[in-house]
């Protein structure tokens, strides 16, 4: 009986040595953590999951932008693709510099004039809209267009390219050396 009394003594402090660990300072009982529980939510907010959330939705792209005019890095990694005309294939390069200089991954034909040409002045890749205060001529350059996509010197860029009115030539003629000579336009 003795040993079944000292027994009962050890289950009670260890009773209550596991129960102290979960209460608060003034005795009562702690909230439990459950791994299930939802995120914590501010009155009218919606739930912010943990850093370290898993969640089944894809991160969001990240912004086009443009990069800046005057002199760059010269860092660019673009796809660039020219239709001469509507219906004719595409001529695709893939242009890689860094600091300026063309890398040997590049199947751009032009790569160390259209790394200079980034370098010299990245907004090139990526033109600004005509303005409504800008009118642009009403010519007709040809039916070449391009695609450049891809990051000059860190900013993503999508672009497009045309000649169907002085705006879109002038653009065009800036960015020659990144186009390539393909499609008939110089």
């Amino acid at each position: 009986m003795r040993k079944f009394g000292m027994l009962a003594v050890v289950m009670a402090v260890g009773t209550g040595l596991i129960s102290g660990c979960s209460s608060t300072p003034d005795g009562t009982s702690a909230p439990t953590a459950s791994s299930s529980a939802p995120a914590s939510t501010a009155p009218g907010s919606s739930p912010t999951p943990s850093p370290d959330t898993e969640t089944t939705v894809p991160a969001p792209a990240p912004a086009t932008s443009r990069p800046g005019s005057g002199p760059g890095q010269g860092n660019a990694e673009l796809a660039i693709t020219v239709v001469p005309s509507p219906g004719a294939p595409g001529v695709s390069y893939t242009l890689v510099c860094s600091s300026g200089q063309p890398s040997p991954e590049s199947s751009h034909p032009g790569a160390a004039a259209a790394c200079a040409a980034l370098k010299a002045n990245p907004a090139i890749a990526a033109p600004a809209e005509p303005g409504p205060s800008q009118p642009c001529t009403q010519q007709y350059g040809g039916p070449q267009t391009a695609t450049v996509t891809g990051m000059v010197d860190g900013v993503a860029v999508e672009s497009k390219f045309a000649r169907t009115n002085g705006c879109e030539i002038s653009a065009w003629n800036a960015a020659k050396d990144v186009l390539g000579a393909s499609g008939g336009a110089s």
